[in-house]
């Protein structure tokens, strides 16, 4: 079944202001491309062809870096009028995204692993191959979503931002979820979740036993979204630890 992608590049980037006034967050300079082509170059590595691009008011100047896409390739812009939360934001995508399966990659994310292994093998799988999640070891976990494990090391549970984390294994933004994403979503809105989040999606998969979580242990992922990690992620682009290609010149 074929694997397509969105990728959410909304929100209004208020932990990198003023940079953020006048541009989008994935517009700003990694060494010397921008974060959006990180993101999109590990997709196209990936081997994915059709590709969703959630935006909010600065979606023209993303579409004007992007275009088209390379050879082959299917680009579709959705616009995120005012931010509504996850639910909202991915479902403006689903009419380009229905009967497939799915990589979720939250534009903040810049990661060194590759993806192609993990996506052949989610593309190839004859039943609902689950989801793959994302994990790195993290001194303070209590930023993401955090992992709770057995006494056999078995994914059980995951915690939003906790002040007690049960354990180190925080989950990264970038996802694969199987074609039952959108029903597993719809069970989300219709059990009124206030505020619904990617984990809550994530955690019906855990209660299915169909997660596989992947403990990226030395590849990593950095997170653009302050001043801070943006700057670590550049010196990291310019040791060439992190790859854009392939992009348009």
């Amino acid at each position: 079944m074929e694997v397509k992608a969105i990728l959410v590049a909304g929100g209004h980037g208020s932990r990198l202001y003023p940079f953020t006034h006048y541009t989008q967050k994935t517009l700003l300079p990694l060494f010397n491309r921008p974060v959006i082509d990180y993101a999109l170059g590990t997709i196209r590595r990936a081997g994915i062809k059709d590709i969703t691009i959630i935006s909010n008011q600065f979606i023209g100047q993303i579409a004007k870096h992007i275009g088209s896409g390379l050879p082959g390739e299917r680009i579709h812009y959705v616009l995120e009028e005012k931010p509504q939360g996850v639910a909202k934001a991915l479902s403006i995508a689903r009419p380009h995204n229905e009967d497939c399966r799915l990589m979720i990659y939250f534009s903040d994310n810049i990661t060194t692993l590759e993806l192609k292994e993990y996506v052949d093998e989610f593309r190839s799988a004859e039943i609902n191959p689950g989801c793959v999640l994302l994990a790195r070891k993290e001194a303070q976990p209590q930023a993401f979503g955090v992992a709770k494990l057995d006494d056999n090391g078995t994914i059980i549970d995951i915690v939003e931002k906790p002040d007690n984390p049960p354990s180190n294994l925080a989950i990264g933004g970038i996802y694969l979820f199987d074609e039952r994403f959108w029903e597993f979503l719809d069970m989300c809105v219709r059990n009124n979740e206030e505020v619904l989040s990617i984990t809550d999606i994530n955690r019906i998969y855990v209660k299915e036993g169909s997660v596989k979580l992947l403990n990226i242990g030395q590849d990593t992922w950095v997170d653009c979204g302050t001043h801070e990690s943006l700057l670590q992620a550049s010196l990291m682009a310019q040791e060439g630890k992190l790859n854009p290609f392939p992009h348009k010149k």
